[in-house]
């Protein structure tokens, strides 16, 4: 009991952690595991502190060389206790089948075409260079056999966004370059994934010699099966759950319980072909239209997070400290460095070829490329079965790959900040928007400041609001501002304004309160409420545009006049009079100051006060054209 309830309640504070200080939770994760595993049980003695994990536990047990104990039998030596007989391999297989299903949910055909061709050379030329390097670096510096070597290097390929995010969230970057490094650890996580299953299964085979024609038959159905029990499921998943013939109470549960239903099936039919199963399920219900794929992903989400906390601090503290000596050596600071400073850089490089990134952006691509949860989790299974089986070699898999992770993680988070400033991609000024709202108000607003060369972000929960900022080609998100999710969304770094522009006074509010340290660090406003307008006295400092224009004001002006104008200023005094006119004639709604340099300006209800004016500049408002003679009589 102690140990179940230890393994938990550590991985929960491991991922608080992570959350509080904005580090990746693969690195608290394990370094507990290692803490409380190998690095205890060999600096305590029995008599004293030993380690909260035992390998009793967690067996089977190992030698001194990694390699499973084994009987008179030839059987490995099984213990007793949290995880006896084969229970660690069966629980560690099935974590890792509903891990790698989450994944494949994330991966949607759309987004592969949307994203651009350098993120689609990424993750296929970018992939071969680590697969091909990092097999050849780890053949010849480790003396690895050509399948542990190939087995590595799939390893190696994935990222994951769980990484990626947390290193970047606090980097202000160009969108572009944030916009690369998103989507090449949401795509390549279950693609790499992919590949080391599919190597892992060729080893698997005929793990003891050659690969003979009955070993290629049996990759061959692992293959089949795979592929066909994961599309039928999916299909049949959905037919279900669009029948409704689950209740929605049960409908998160249900799905868990055929997916592991599928990776058990699959398994008897084929063996080991479980996980590939369950992560061509996921890819083929990602990129179905239901209904209920948000729910279920959410619920996979949230699973993870638990599964990754027990999984990571196990597998971690089920390393022993022989293992981790088969690696402290000078060739495995050698191998780091070529897969770090030279295999990532040359696939970074092949695969921005004739793009429009510059010189700095790529290196400091090439630079941020940490390895992620699934990389760790697939090899300590993989180097547990493999070395279950004697394979030669197999014993090199989980430290190495462990020593990659921890090492790419620790290296980007202590130094992508420094690194973005030294080769010039990071973002002196924030100047991107952030609109809360997408009504026809937001998307007027939204396509006249993109027309003018800034950043434009709209958010809503309303999906039809979203589609019709779209076809403007504006870039807007559906989410709900109650949600966390808009907060690590690292393609919005460079967003230093805020405007809350809903109906809603309170969601208004909450909008300034929420996001204004985050994305209004240049200036955050909202909408005046009815009831401020109708008592100029009480003027909010963070009022938006005017303080005799509410939403409503807003909304019905659009409708009448949907432009957006501009009138230029000649000095102080005829902007004053042009700020006087529109506090009397309701159709013209003051906007933003454009200055000699085209830059806007964005007016607060006390619009008036603004001093910065010169010959020149414009005045940009919403509504009907000025009436130039009143204009002029005002000027008089």
């Amino acid at each position: 009991m102690l140990e179940l309830a230890g393994i938990i309640i550590l991985g929960i504070l491991a991922q608080w952690v992570a959350w509080k200080f904005k580090i990746p939770a693969i690195l608290p994760l394990i370094l507990i595991g290692l803490l409380v595993g190998p690095i205890a049980a060999e600096f305590f003695s029995s008599d004293g502190v030993t380690k909260l994990i035992d390998p009793i536990w967690i067996e089977p047990q190992l030698d001194n060389y990694g390699n499973p104990v084994l009987n008179e039998e030839g059987e490995p030596i099984m213990g007793r206790g949290l995880f006896p007989g084969e229970s660690l391999f069966y629980f560690v297989s099935l974590a890792i089948g509903i891990i790698l299903f989450e994944g494949g949910l994330t991966l949607k055909k759309g987004e592969i075409k949307n994203v651009g061709p350098v993120i689609t050379k990424l993750i296929t030329i970018g992939s071969l260079v680590t697969f091909f390097g990092g097999a050849i670096a780890a053949y010849y510096i480790f003396n690895l056999s050509w399948k542990m070597a190939f087995l590595f290097a799939a390893l190696i390929i994935v990222t994951g966004p769980t990484v990626i995010t947390p290193i970047l969230r606090n980097i202000p970057l160009k969108k572009d370059v944030s916009a690369v490094l998103k989507w090449e650890g949401i795509l390549i996580d279950p693609i790499g994934a992919l590949v080391a299953v599919l190597v892992f299964e060729f080893i698997s085979v005929d793990a003891g010699g050659e690969f003979t024609k009955t070993a290629l038959i049996e990759f061959g159905k692992i293959v089949l099966f795979g592929f066909t029990f994961g599309f039928t499921f999916a299909h049949t998943l959905n037919f279900i759950l669009n029948r409704k013939w689950v209740p929605h109470y049960l409908m998160n549960v249900f799905t868990l319980a055929v997916v592991l239903g599928l990776f058990v099936l699959s398994d008897a039919f084929a063996h080991e072909s479980g996980l590939l199963a369950v992560v061509v399920m996921g890819m083929v219900m990602g990129n179905s239209n239901s209904p209920y794929l948000k729910d279920i992903l959410y619920f996979k989400e949230s699973l993870s997070v638990l599964l990754i906390s027990i999984l990571f601090i196990l597998l971690a503290a089920n390393i022993n400290f022989e293992e981790l000596m088969l690696i402290y050596n000078w060739n495995t600071v050698a191998l780091f460095a070529i897969i770090v400073f030279l295999i990532r850089p040359i696939g970074v490089f092949l695969s921005t070829y004739d793009s429009n990134l510059k010189l700095n952006e790529k290196l400091f691509i090439s630079w941020v490329g940490p390895r992620g949860i699934v990389a760790a989790g697939i090899a300590s299974l993989f180097g547990l079965k493999l070395a279950s089986k004697g394979v030669a070699g197999a014993e090199y898999i989980t430290p190495l790959v462990f020593v990659i992770v921890l090492g790419t993680v620790l290296l980007n988070a202590t130094t992508a900040r420094l690194f973005a400033r030294l080769v010039g991609v990071f973002l002196v000024k924030s100047d991107g928007i952030l609109i809360v709202g997408a009504s026809k108000v937001s998307r007027l607003l939204g396509h006249y400041l993109e027309s003018n060369g800034r950043h434009v972000v709209l958010i809503d929960s309303n999906q039809s609001n979203i589609a019709k900022a779209k076809e403007l080609d504006l870039e807007a998100i559906n989410t709900n501002i109650y949600s966390d999710t808009l907060l690590d969304n690292i393609e919005l770094n460079d967003v230093g304004y805020l405007m809350a522009m809903t109906g809603s006074s309170d969601i208004n509010r909450y909008a300034i309160s929420k996001f204004s340290k985050q994305f209004g660090e240049n200036g955050s406003f909202r909408l005046v409420s009815p009831e401020e307008m109708s008592d100029p006295k009480n003027n909010p400092k963070e009022g938006l545009f005017s303080h005799t224009d509410d939403y409503n004001n807003l909304t019905d002006v659009t409708r009448k006049y949907p432009s957006i104008q501009e009138i230029e200023i000649e000095d102080k005094s005829h902007y004053d009079s042009l700020i006087d006119i529109t506090n009397k004639d309701k159709d013209i709604i003051p906007l933003f100051i454009k200055d000699n340099e085209d830059e806007l300006h964005i007016l607060s209800s006390d619009s008036i006060e603004f001093e910065d004016i010169s010959k020149g500049c414009k005045l940009v408002y919403l509504g009907k054209p000025f009436d130039v003679e009143e204009v002029a009589v005002e000027d008089d």
